[in-house]
């Protein structure tokens, strides 16, 4: 993380920080449109560090307003860990995610919105039908996986 940290710096990035050892990062870059700042990203990545990531970045006001319209019960404690944000990097065709709205799994439960899907895996997301790849392949975009408490600590990072 300190080498990605470092090569951000590098890249023209401002106040980078990093949460964990996630992949998650945090920074201020101002006066371009996000596309342009993950290609920038990527871009960085595979010539620095020679392989290829897809990289997606939302803006501050777009993780607070995702973050405030979760749609289910929030449990706290260990019941966060059942709480997902599934992040896309665009917004879902209305077809497909009117075709995959119309689907359900036992003990899942998903709400798609424009740049996300929030999940709540009432047995745990590693058992769950619902997972990244699921949604990436159903709506035929990018996406991330993000539980609660990852969320919410980038959030009081980014502020």
């Amino acid at each position: 993380m300190a080498k990605l940290r470092q090569l951000l710096e590098d890249s023209g990035f401002l106040n980078v920080k990093s949460y964990l050892q996630s992949g998650n990062i945090v920074f201020e870059f101002q006066g371009v449109a996000i596309a342009f700042i993950e290609v920038k990203i990527k871009d960085a990545i595979e010539s620095s560090f020679g392989f290829e990531v897809e990289v997606l970045v939302k803006t501050l006001s777009q993780l607070t307003e995702i973050v405030k319209n979760w749609p289910f019960e929030k449990e706290g404690g260990a019941g966060l860990k059942k709480n997902y944000f599934v992040l896309l990097n665009t917004e879902p065709n209305p077809g497909l995610a009117q075709e995959l709205s119309a689907e359900s799994f036992p003990n899942e439960q998903f709400l798609i919105a424009d740049q996300c899907i929030y999940l709540k895996c009432h047995n745990g997301y590693g058992r769950a039908k619902c997972n990244n790849n699921f949604f990436e392949r159903k709506l035929k975009l990018i996406a991330t996986t993000r539980n609660f408490t990852t969320m919410e600590r980038l959030l009081a990072l980014a502020k």
